[in-house]
């Protein structure tokens, strides 16, 4: 059986966070393990909650004492599998684009509806990460892929046709198993060739493969 998905939900309104909670219990297929109404209670929460960490941390931009910008900072130093999707009010490209840098696995609006909302959790935890169109046309709009502004994403060697092969499988969210059936190669074969790109890029983790794609014109813009 396929176990719950571990949610920590962060957000400073009260209201909208009991509700995100109850709706995230609706699902049937996740459990929310702790709140935090801040970046402070959350990476509080991080350390006591012993070695059974969330799989996905949900994380607001606006929050008093530790806003989310400075949180996911933070997480991803101390606990860098924890995956980030932002829920926000701000859908600016200069908010994805700085949010993408710190190395955040989705960034979706919180008026989205539901349905996207789940798709993005569950899509998350299976393949790494959760790109919609918004994000998408701020990668295409190229302010994100300017190699003074994003660190870490120049490949330093040439990458193999196989590799390029799996980068693009990954690009178009195929998971592990699904890559290893349509090229006829085992899993570990396609962890390998997954960790060998993560170096080869300098990606901190599988939405930054995705970015360094575009940057570097491996995939078509019209997945």
């Amino acid at each position: 059986m396929n176990r719950l998905i571990r949610i920590a939900v962060t957000d400073d309104q009260l209201m909208f966070r009991e509700c995100l909670v109850n709706n995230i219990k609706s699902f049937g297929n996740m459990e929310v393990m702790f709140e935090a109404g801040n970046g402070i209670e959350l990476l509080n929460a991080m350390n006591d909650c012993g070695e059974l960490k969330p799989d996905i941390v949900l994380m607001d931009l606006n929050m008093p004492e530790m806003n989310g910008m400075e949180a996911t900072r933070k997480l991803k130093t101390s606990f860098p599998d924890v995956r980030v999707i932002v829920l926000s009010v701000h859908g600016e490209e200069k908010h994805i684009t700085r949010m993408i840098q710190q190395g955040v696995n989705g960034y979706i609006a919180k008026n989205s509806e539901l349905s996207e909302l789940k798709n993005a959790i569950e899509t998350t935890f299976h393949n790494g990460f959760y790109f919609n169109e918004m994000v998408l046309k701020t990668l295409q709009s190229g302010k994100l892929l300017n190699k003074a502004n994003v660190r870490g994403f120049d490949a330093s060697s040439s990458l193999t046709q196989r590799e390029k092969e799996i980068l693009t499988l990954i690009c178009k969210e195929f998971t592990t198993a699904e890559i290893a059936d349509q090229l006829s190669i085992s899993l570990r074969t396609v962890d390998g060739h997954r960790n060998n790109l993560l170096v080869k890029t300098g990606a901190k983790n599988v939405a930054g493969l995705v970015v360094f794609a575009f940057k570097n014109k491996i995939i078509d813009a019209d997945l």
